[in-house]
């Protein structure tokens, strides 16, 4: 976690000339966050070199979702070649160490991440590609590319895609019209900050946002692939999106395959992260991606898509196939 070389030189030109760059966090891309301190100021430096990684997205989504009142970090300042922004510092309070240390605010404190949901979801889609079938297939087909083959299984590709044909019209139907999807809206990327107008809640990771469907963010937050929600905090918070969003009628089953295709796309991430970037500490949340999976193949409306993984993985090749790799 050393700086990059022209960071000094670019917090310089933004006015943070003595500043202190410190190691903050990394995470499964290849950028990386540096907190800048400069007395009593504080800010968070982006690394994200180019041409693997591009903040122009992330600074587009943040500048939209702070015109519409949400709390995303104000753009301090930027080098697009160098791929260095500079960004307003939420602090350290992510929700999910918050809720490790206070519990009993779960409720609270979702309800409030349900309702932001609901907000953004009642306002036109930022000018966004779409989040349409060809993704989600592409998406759901990371795990046939990547888990399958790391627990010795050879698969009927074609069928998996087809079984998804089957169930994603559903989805498609569904939906009124695109919302705004951040694609990454979980405990560890939602912030506790002092800004009561947009709910205490700070966004971050969005830069991957697609226009979709109002359920997938839903998924994200209360299927976490990081931290156990509660399936009583699940089904409370569908209905309070419920009571609040008033979706369509068919809502729930477009909730359950959503949350099927991000469960089989994440199942076959964190396995990438392990075979091709050396990361094997993410097969440690295999065996909860599996749970939820299976929770969501469960739902009438997946059936073509359950009876695939039925005759395709057995049980002994899921949930800690892979658990003599994760490190102890």
């Amino acid at each position: 976690m050393i700086p990059p070389a022209a960071a000094a030189a670019f917090v310089e030109q933004a006015g943070w000339g003595h500043a202190a760059i410190l190691p903050l966090a990394g995470d499964a891309s290849l950028r990386r966050y540096f907190r800048v301190v400069d007395g009593a100021r504080r800010a968070v430096l982006m690394d994200a070199p180019p041409p693997q990684e591009d903040p122009r997205p992330f600074i587009a989504i943040a500048r939209h979702l702070a015109g519409e009142g949400f709390a995303a970090p104000a753009i301090l300042a930027s080098n697009l070649n160098e791929g260095l922004v500079l960004i307003e510092d939420f602090g350290d309070e992510r929700l999910k160490e918050y809720l490790e240390a206070q519990p009993q605010d779960e409720a609270a404190v979702y309800s409030r991440a349900v309702e932001l949901l609901a907000d953004l979801h009642s306002r036109p889609a930022a000018d966004l590609p779409a989040y349409d079938r060809a993704v989600y297939q592409r998406e759901a087909g990371l795990l046939t590319e990547w888990y399958c083959p790391a627990v010795g299984l050879t698969v009927d590709e074609a069928a998996y895609v087809a079984a998804w044909d089957a169930v994603l019209p559903l989805v498609e139907r569904s939906a009124r019209s695109p919302v705004t999807v951040l694609r990454d809206y979980h405990a560890e990327n939602i912030m506790l900050i002092d800004r009561p107008e947009a709910r205490g809640l700070g966004l971050l990771d969005f830069q991957d946002a697609l226009a979709g469907h109002p359920a997938y963010d839903l998924v994200s937050l209360l299927q976490d692939a990081r931290r156990d929600v509660p399936p009583e905090i699940e089904a409370a918070m569908l209905a309070h999106y419920r009571a609040v969003a008033k979706p369509p009628a068919d809502f729930d089953a477009a909730y359950a395959i959503l949350g099927a295709q991000r469960n089989a796309k994440i199942i076959g991430i964190f396995t990438r992260l392990w075979k091709r970037d050396g990361k094997p500490r993410y097969l440690s949340f295999l065996p909860r991606m599996w749970g939820l999976l299976e929770r969501d193949l469960a739902h009438p409306a997946l059936g073509p898509v359950a009876d695939w993984f039925a005759a395709n993985i057995p049980a002994d090749k899921r949930h800690d196939a892979l658990e003599g790799f994760a490190p102890a």
